[in-house]
């Protein structure tokens, strides 16, 4: 899939959900064609408070793009929507004041 397929994916899954998810996500989902690692892991998108910036989700391309190098377009999608998923629990466990996520994902139990 190249970018401007996955930037159509992205947003036509984002469309698909519910408004409310994005409530104060006020720099909203930004997709950059980088690919982004953490030691030995691929970041595929992350969620992003900046008292500047505000409260985006970004999906990093290049990290799909070498992940999913031969997959199907139905892989790729479903990586999209999972990524998209997991940062918006981001989002809205920071309005509830939580981080259960961030808990499960330092004891190795979510993928980033």
């Amino acid at each position: 899939m190249d970018l401007d397929a996955f930037r159509k994916k992205a947003n036509t899954i984002v469309e698909d959900l519910p408004g409310d998810l994005f409530k104060q996500l006020n720099g909203g989902i930004l997709v950059l064609e980088e690919k982004k690692e953490e030691g030995d892991c691929l970041v595929m998108g992350e969620y992003i408070e900046d008292s500047a910036m505000g409260k985006r989700i970004l999906l990093y391309y290049g990290s799909f793009a070498e992940d999913l190098e031969g997959a199907s377009v139905e892989e790729w999608v479903e990586e999209i929507e999972d990524t998209i998923l997991h940062e918006l629990r981001h989002h809205i466990e920071s309005l509830a004041g939580v981080d259960y996520l961030s808990d499960e994902e330092m004891d190795g139990n979510d993928l980033l």
